[in-house]
């Protein structure tokens, strides 16, 4: 079992879009081996930005799960539901697997272990998850056209861009701030 997740792990970053073709690789043992990719992703953020920031690593970890689900639900509802091609029937479950597996390059952030290396290794690894949910949303929802992928996966980017800055936004007013006159 081990040395199937490693199989999944290494082909995701690859980038090997046969990866979200092939159905064995969505059997019963699939949401448990995308969850821990996602689990580690945020736990190996949260020790990146400890060499910065001092961050909960417990709470990096759900914060992922959170993430994951989150960004599997606007990738489906975005490539599924508002915008599919022709052969695009898929279930959630099979999106939501997708998004954690191209989250694999996340784990490399592990290696971020002093602050010149922080901005290059989470840059690095923030692009090849992009170009690992732009295959795998291509492969998985039988999309024909690179760019539809790439749109349907910017387009759940901005999205959960816009509602992280809405939020953070909104909790900086309602801090109390004090005004010296």
């Amino acid at each position: 079992m081990f040395g199937e997740f490693l199989n999944i792990f290494f082909r995701s970053l690859k980038l090997d879009k046969t990866l979200y073709r092939d159905n064995s690789n969505f059997g019963e043992a699939a949401i448990y081996f995308a969850g821990l990719i996602m689990i580690l992703d945020g736990v190996a953020g949260a020790v990146a930005a400890n060499t910065i920031v001092k961050t909960a690593i417990g709470l990096s970890g759900l914060t992922a799960i959170f993430t994951w689900l989150v960004w599997a639900l606007f990738i489906y509802v975005i490539g599924v539901k508002l915008f599919p091609d022709k052969d695009t029937k898929v279930p959630f479950k099979k999106v939501l697997i997708s998004v954690g597996y191209a989250h694999a390059p996340g784990i490399l952030r592990f290696f971020a272990v002093t602050p010149d290396l922080l901005i290059p290794i989470i840059f690095i690894t923030q692009f090849w998850i992009f170009a690992g949910l732009i295959i795998a949303t291509k492969q998985t929802l039988n999309l024909k056209s690179n760019f539809k992928a790439f749109g349907v996966v910017i387009l759940s980017f901005l999205i959960i861009a816009f509602i992280s800055i809405s939020f953070v936004m909104s909790r900086l007013n309602s801090l109390p701030v004090s005004t010296i006159s």
